[in-house]
């Protein structure tokens, strides 16, 4: 089932996410859903709070990336994964910078700068516990739905003026008063 992605603005975006457990209601359900509802908005990673749903969960799927003319981008083609209760326990390597968007902040992007390698503690899909270190495009995507689940978005990134430079049009978002073609929920 295709679920409304929650916009800029709601207070849910800006919550730290509480960890969930193997009797989590509807789990799987829930799951498949984030994934229909990811790839209907052609996005690459999609976090429960972005759903409305304030827990340790979001789901990534980076093979759009694959489709790209660059050897680190054919490593995305297979890199699907579901992270459960994830934990970031070491970011490692230079800072570099990328131009991030997010499905919740339509029609904005910047450039924001990360670690190059983290290694993670997560849940899969299935409970297991897996610790893994990844870096690259890899590692930005998993950066950037993990801050989801911290409460905190890439526009959290950047500088106060850029954030004023910008500030009329996250309005804009919050209101509804944006063109996408998806489903959203707006807080306005």
């Amino acid at each position: 089932m295709i679920l409304p992605i929650v916009a800029y603005g709601d207070p849910v975006l800006k919550k730290k996410a509480v960890d969930i457990s193997a009797d989590y209601p509807e789990l799987k359900d829930l799951i498949s859903s984030m994934f229909e509802t990811m790839y209907a908005a052609n996005g690459v990673g999609l976090a429960a709070p972005q759903i409305g749903k304030s827990i340790r969960l979001f789901i990534i799927d980076a093979a759009p990336f694959a489709e790209e003319e660059d050897e680190e981008y054919e490593l995305l083609k297979d890199f699907k994964k579901v992270f459960i209760n994830a934990e970031i326990i070491d970011e490692t390597g230079e800072e570099w910078g990328f131009n991030e968007g997010c499905l919740s902040i339509p029609d904005i992007r910047e450039d924001v700068f990360r670690n190059e390698e983290i290694t993670v503690r997560y849940l899969d899909e299935n409970f297991q516990e897996k610790t893994e270190t990844f870096d690259g495009l890899r590692a930005r995507i998993i950066q950037h739905e993990y801050d989801h689940i911290d409460g905190i978005l890439f526009t959290d990134y950047l500088s106060p003026l850029r954030k004023r430079m910008l500030k009329s049009r996250l309005n804009q978002i919050s209101k509804g008063k944006i063109s996408v073609n998806y489903r959203m929920r707006f807080p306005q």
